[in-house]
């Protein structure tokens, strides 16, 4: 009898407030090594208060998130920052490119942050597959927003951390490349063995992902 995977993402009945008002109420899930999941909900249902929470950016006003066992919101804020870089890469709703960087610096960075050295032949791999070899040097204002967000993908992945979360990442897409970017989220995901995450209103994406949790916008009191 094998045994279960330990959980590397446990959310644990949140709920995130402001003023007073419920802005996400999740219900209880996990994710194991490797495993996929999309979080699917309407405009209002709480999906980047959500990532924000899992991902250590703000803390809950109720409830959990443990990431490899370690409740994230337990965690003083340096340390809750180092597991977020160590651990978890995010392709933010905005890209979030530094400007005054080229692709490759971008990355570079973000690598150094998160490992406190660089490995470039990985950082030339990445860049390689996601495609923008010929745009390592281009800065984030010569960019498509498709060459963007496969720079944003890759920078994500560039400490090769164990769980990659995405917030609405083919929102602004048509069919065709939104559909090449989840296949792109799910193959840099699958080559390095990562957790993965996505937050969508998109439907596109159902049919690409065997779990799908379905997130509801929280109920007001009245």
């Amino acid at each position: 009898m094998t045994t279960p995977a330990e959980p590397l993402i446990e959310v644990r009945d949140l709920r995130h407030e402001i003023d007073g008002r419920c802005v996400m109420a999740a219900p209880p899930f996990s994710a194991a090594k490797g495993e996929h999941t999309l979080l699917l909900g309407p405009s209002g249902s709480g999906k980047t208060t959500l990532i924000n929470v899992i991902t250590g950016l703000i803390t809950p006003t109720s409830g959990e998130v443990r990431i490899a066992g370690q409740v994230m919101s337990a965690l003083p804020a340096a340390q809750r920052d180092q597991q977020r870089r160590r651990t978890i890469g995010v392709v933010f709703q905005t890209l979030r490119l530094i400007s005054a960087l080229s692709v490759r610096q971008n990355l570079a960075l973000a690598q150094r942050l998160a490992l406190g050295a660089n490995d470039p032949e990985a950082i030339e791999g990445l860049i390689a597959q996601v495609g923008l070899s010929h745009r390592a040097d281009a800065r984030p204002r010569a960019l498509s927003q498709g060459e963007g967000q496969r720079a944003a993908i890759a920078r994500a992945l560039c400490a090769r951390p164990a769980i990659v979360v995405a917030d609405e990442p083919t929102s602004a897409l048509d069919d065709a490349n939104a559909a090449a970017m989840s296949d792109l989220l799910l193959a840099t995901a699958e080559a390095t063995g990562a957790t993965l995450l996505i937050a969508t209103h998109d439907n596109r994406l159902k049919a690409r992902f065997d779990r799908t949790l379905n997130l509801s916008a929280p109920q007001v009191a009245v």
